[in-house]
């Protein structure tokens, strides 16, 4: 299966955070599955940092370049499918964030590995929840 990670997602994987689900961790820890990450999770994951919200050490960035080396994931790159796809969502709120990594699960044919329930309804969405 070739996933896609919503941003909280990747940060619980990767600070061994318990509001995982177990079969979310047990899924990401297959060989047989691609892991897949949008840049757009790495700017949320500043901004959450920035804002106060998320505490990362040593700083925001180092945390994220040691991540990206501890855990190859695959980049699903940012471009103008993509960016055109994420303003053609019926989606119930205008969250940046929310819209390109949908778009970019789509763009990419890839499954979208997330517990927000706003995304997880979205029938045209494919999320291990559907």
């Amino acid at each position: 299966m070739k996933i896609l990670l919503d941003t909280h997602i990747w940060i619980w994987y990767l600070s061994g955070s318990d509001r995982l689900p177990k079969r979310y961790r047990e899924s990401l820890n297959l060989d047989n599955n691609q892991i897949w990450l949008s840049p757009i999770s790495v700017w949320e994951t500043l901004v959450l940092a920035e804002k106060g919200k998320l505490s990362l050490r040593p700083e925001p960035i180092s945390w994220i370049q040691q991540s990206l080396k501890r855990w190859p994931i695959k980049e699903a790159p940012l471009n103008i499918q993509v960016s055109i796809r994420s303003r053609q969502l019926d989606l119930p709120h205008q969250d940046p964030a929310d819209r390109f990594i949908s778009a970019t699960a789509l763009i990419y044919d890839l499954t979208l590995m997330t517990i927000d329930e706003r995304l997880i309804s979205a029938p045209w969405l494919p999320t291990l929840a559907n």
